[in-house]
């Protein structure tokens, strides 16, 4: 950079690095901190405690939800399907296909919870940590709707269970 700006020579890196190497000429680079990385996405992604732990027998409808994405084969490719389970009834009250993993369809799956019963209630939703329930619209948007949000702990499907027996097709 200093040839070309100082000097007006234009130089290969290759060719620097071969006199540099020929030389014994060790330059100090600057690297970025992988910690400063790391500390900003989980202020921007977060977590949130597994309220529900495990506690799937619920008898009050319309109180305690499930939601899990899954990847639907078929001849043509993949599809993607979020769903939102009630774990008393077992019934989907919710869900949404795309062709690919946007933000949007998950989003549009919350919004399909138009049922007055469930947004009076302080409704319990449970999913996994994956980056559509830590992302900050998916959490803004919980909490306007009211509901709580509840997620397992890291790397423990089992936390998860109803949605992903209900996923395992």
């Amino acid at each position: 950079m200093h040839l070309k700006s100082d000097c007006g020579i234009v130089m290969n890196h290759k060719k620097i690095k071969r006199i540099m190497k020929e030389y014994d000429l060790i330059t100090k680079t600057r690297r970025r901190n992988p910690y400063k990385a790391i500390m900003k996405k989980t202020n921007e992604h977060r977590t949130f405690e597994n309220i529900l732990n495990r506690n799937f027998k619920q008898v009050m409808p319309r109180k305690t939800l499930c939601t899990d994405i899954t990847y639907l084969y078929y001849e043509r490719g993949k599809a993607y399907l979020s769903a939102i389970k009630d774990v008393a009834t077992r019934e989907i009250v919710s869900y949404k296909l795309s062709n690919n993993l946007s933000m949007k369809f998950v989003l549009d799956s919350i919004d399909d919870l138009k049922d007055e019963e469930i947004l009076k209630n302080k409704t319990l939703i449970h999913s996994d940590q994956g980056t559509h329930y830590t992302n900050p619209e998916y959490i803004l948007k919980l909490e306007k709707l009211k509901l709580v949000q509840s997620m397992s702990r890291k790397g423990n499907c089992i936390d998860n269970a109803p949605m992903e027996s209900f996923l395992d097709i």
